[in-house]
């Protein structure tokens, strides 16, 4: 095997569902164009995965994981969606991370929403929420 031919290497299942890859596997860049791969299918991993379930440096999904990720569940150093964690994080709901910011809930060194719990408290509304799930939460984070 040629050295650096594994980054040409790509796979995509015959199966497939809504014209989609069951699985598209697509790393490093197109031989041809020069241009990162996109991996596309209902399982996507590839630096740029796009998918139900994507797995990449940039990944944009309903379960979105990568350094960056776009999704209905986002995780990464940079993630955006309904719900999502990780470094810098924005969501619509529920946001966990370094900066957190939120629509409805925030958890995080910076959290900046209107229920939060940061290096600067703990909104006692969320704090009963959280409560709900989880008795304990009281010792760590005394009202």
């Amino acid at each position: 095997m040629e050295e650096g031919s594994r980054m040409h290497y790509e796979y995509r299942s015959r199966q497939e569902l809504f014209g989609w890859p069951l699985l598209h596997v697509a790393p490093g860049i197109d031989p041809r164009t020069g241009r990162p791969r996109v991996a596309k299918g209902i399982i996507a991993v590839g630096n740029v995965a796009i998918g139900l379930v994507a797995v990449g440096s940039v990944a944009v999904g309903g379960l979105a994981l990568g350094g960056v990720g776009l999704g209905l569940f986002a995780f990464g150093g940079v993630a955006a969606g309904g719900l999502a964690a990780g470094g810098v994080v924005l969501a619509l709901y529920l946001a966990a991370g370094g900066v957190a910011l939120s629509t409805m809930y925030a958890i995080g060194g910076l959290a900046l929403a209107p229920h939060a719990i940061s290096g600067l408290g703990a909104d006692p509304e969320f704090m009963r929420l959280i409560a709900r799930w989880w008795p304990g939460i009281h010792d760590i984070f005394p009202e």
